[in-house]
């Protein structure tokens, strides 16, 4: 199985530690983010990596370089335009297209769900995409229905819905918190590529239109796991606060 890391981010709010280094070359605790990225797609399987760039990419690249950690990494140059990650994926299209999913891993989250599982189960169930999902707080929740098959997103602070399905479907929907890892099949890449074949757009608002064509399922681990965005400073400080016990 392939993989792409999202490493490109500016991690503006993390400033002053981003103005002179990428955020996925933070340490928590000893490690920076996009080892630890690396080696849990290692250990779960994955055997070909891409990661994007574009913020520090020179220290991205130097970093990739120096070190072997026991799979296949290629680098996809985003230095001249920041892509997000739709845009990013159809960049990386020729590096990601192959006969097996693809698994998006975004570098910036501190996390010990079981990935294999999650690869396991994505291959099992016949979906487009797997998303990892679950019910922790926050702003914006992506909606599945009683299958756990995707039907759209929310705002809950301004209230707004986005989906293809009719309004009964989605009041009807269960509210999931996205954790920033997916397993896409290479058709997806395809309608992604169709969907906007060049320039900057996020993979969201794929999801969402694709919805209803696409079978895009939540995975969420049946136990309890660590999972921390570290983009910002509190939440880096907590990371590296629960780091310290754990490795």
């Amino acid at each position: 199985m392939k993989a792409m890391i999202f490493a490109a981010g500016l991690g503006t709010r993390l400033a002053p530690l981003t103005d002179t280094c990428p955020k996925a070359l933070i340490e928590v605790g000893g490690k920076p983010m996009l080892q630890r990225a690396i080696e849990r797609l290692r250990d779960a399987g994955v055997s070909e990596i891409t990661v994007n760039v574009h913020h520090h990419a020179c220290m991205i690249k130097d970093y990739i370089a120096s070190h072997d950690f026991g799979v296949d990494i290629r680098v996809s140059d985003e230095s001249s335009c920041l892509l997000d990650t739709g845009g990013g994926v159809v960049k990386a299209a020729t590096m990601l297209r192959g006969d097996g999913p693809v698994v998006l891993y975004n570098a910036d989250i501190f996390t010990d769900f079981p990935l294999r599982e999650m690869m396991e189960r994505h291959c099992a169930s016949g979906a487009d995409v797997t998303l990892l999902a679950d019910s922790r707080e926050t702003s914006r929740y992506l909606l599945f229905d009683a299958s756990g098959r995707m039907t759209g997103w929310r705002n809950v602070l301004t209230g707004e819905t986005r989906s293809p399905f009719p309004a009964e479907v989605t009041d009807g929907s269960r509210q999931m918190a996205f954790g920033g890892v997916h397993i896409i099949n290479p058709c997806v890449i395809d309608s992604m590529a169709e969907y906007m074949p060049e320039g900057k757009f996020s993979i969201t608002p794929f999801y969402i239109d694709a919805c209803r064509e696409l079978d895009i399922r939540a995975y969420t681990p049946s136990g309890s796991y660590t999972w921390i965005d570290i983009g910002r400073p509190a939440s880096l400080a907590r990371a590296r606060e629960m780091a310290k016990s754990r490795d």
